[in-house]
């Protein structure tokens, strides 16, 4: 059976991304074939689909690092033909053929069953940023952050990880303060539930390793100069939530923050973290993160747009997540 997905394949110079008309047997081992109807962008995909990091380990690849669909044939005794499921991390469209494509074959170990009040496509508007951003809530909730503490500060506030975190953050009672680098985006952060909106350059170039005491918590999603700037902000024994790396890898920091007010770094990860935290983040996802709000941070577009539209994630000229519906 012949389907269509993006292909990203190596070339003289660089990598070329096309629309290409695969195999069934094209699709790598795995006990669970599903018919996909959304997948997303990602910025790690973006890095794929352009080629500007070390994103994809082997070629040719389909890129996409999460999918939802349903599954239409299944040796995994969890999962029946008709089954709603969603995939993120596990190195699929990195490692493995991942959710740019109409199909897709994965171990049984790698899916979710979508939960009940998501579809496909809700599941999708969430995607990895929103579980991930669900993830560095967990992880400051389990810290001990409660809203009566002081405010939380979301960076990189206008992608999907801060928008998410944001709708999240304002319905659990937190006052949130929003950096972007997007003022004109104030108000559509404000309808998220941000309370402050501040300018991402106050935060985006060095600083002193110590300044004013003004957080309780952070969730970033940039990195480099960014989070060092968070971490000298923090409030005596704030911790921030280090997700992304969108300012840069680098941690040009001290360890001030840490040994003078004893601040916590919290780490998270998104793409091996065990089946049963991975359940918690999407089922409270499905209860907590209000429907409208994720409306307002979800534009869908189709397969064949994807490729510009990952131009447009890496420049920053996107706002929140962009859903992709697959053919048929």
């Amino acid at each position: 059976m012949t389907f269509s997905g993006l292909l990203l394949e190596q070339i003289a110079g660089g990598v070329a991304a096309r629309i290409a008309e695969l195999e069934d047997r094209d699709l790598p081992v795995g006990d669970v074939l599903v018919r996909v109807s959304h997948s997303t962008i990602n910025y790690k995909d973006a890095l794929a689909i352009r080629n500007r990091g070390p994103v994809v380990r082997s070629f040719p690849m389909v890129p996409g690092i999460d999918f939802a669909g349903r599954v239409e044939a299944s040796g995994d005794p969890r999962f029946v033909s008709g089954d709603a499921v969603l995939l993120n991390g596990w190195g699929v469209g990195e490692e493995r053929w991942g959710g740019l494509a109409q199909r897709a074959r994965v171990p049984g170990d790698f899916l979710l069953k979508i939960p009940r009040g998501l579809t496909p496509a809700t599941a999708m508007a969430i995607g990895t940023a929103g579980y991930t951003a669900m993830l560095c809530i967990i992880a400051l909730e389990r810290f001990g952050v409660t809203p009566g503490g002081g405010d939380v500060l979301v960076t990189g506030a206008s992608g999907g990880v801060g928008g998410i975190a944001i709708a999240l953050l304002a319905r659990l009672g937190f006052r949130v303060a929003a950096s972007t680098g997007r003022l004109e985006e104030t108000e559509y952060l404000k309808s998220l539930g941000a309370a402050e909106v501040i300018d991402r350059a106050a935060l985006s170039s060095p600083g002193k390793p110590l300044q004013r005491q003004r957080w309780a918590a952070a969730v970033d999603s940039v990195g480099s100069h960014t989070l060092a700037n968070v971490c000298a902000s923090l409030k005596y024994r704030g911790a921030v939530a280090a997700c992304g790396l969108a300012q840069g890898l680098d941690f040009p920091a001290t360890v001030a923050p840490f040994i003078l007010r004893s601040v916590s770094l919290l780490g998270i990860d998104s793409v091996r973290v065990p089946r049963e935290e991975r359940e918690l983040a999407w089922d409270r996802l499905a209860r907590e993160l209000d429907p409208a709000r994720l409306a307002l941070i979800t534009t869908e577009i189709p397969l064949e747009d994807v490729v510009a539209a990952a131009e447009r994630v890496l420049a920053g000229q996107v706002r929140g997540r962009l859903v992709v519906r697959l053919p048929g």
